[in-house]
C-alpha cells in the first residue's frame, strides 16, 4: 500500500460547495482507495488528507470527482 498526503485548496477559498457535495454524495472514492484522516486549516480554505491505495490511478479517479471545486496537490510518501 502507498500513502499519499493530498492538499486540497478550495477554489475561491470557498469550502461550502465542497462540504455540500460531501453531505449529498459522500466521499466519492472508488473501491480500493482508503481515507485515513483529514484536517482543515484555520481559514477553512485548505484541507489536508491522508489517503492510501495500491493503485495511484484510483487516487486520480477520486480527484476527478472533485476537481471542479478543488485544486489538488498530491505528495506520495517516499
Amino acid at each position: 500500500m502507498s500513502l499519499y498526503m493530498v492538499i486540497e485548496n478550495f477554489k475561491n477559498g470557498d469550502a461550502a460547495p465542497v462540504y455540500r457535495r460531501f453531505r449529498d454524495r459522500g466521499r466519492l472514492a472508488p473501491e480500493g482507495l482508503s481515507y485515513i484522516s483529514s484536517w482543515v486549516n484555520d481559514q477553512l480554505d485548505r484541507c489536508y488528507q491522508l489517503m492510501e491505495t495500491e493503485d495511484r490511478a484510483l487516487l486520480d479517479r477520486w480527484i476527478a470527482n472533485w476537481s471542479d471545486l478543488v485544486d489538488f496537490e498530491v505528495h506520495p510518501r517516499l
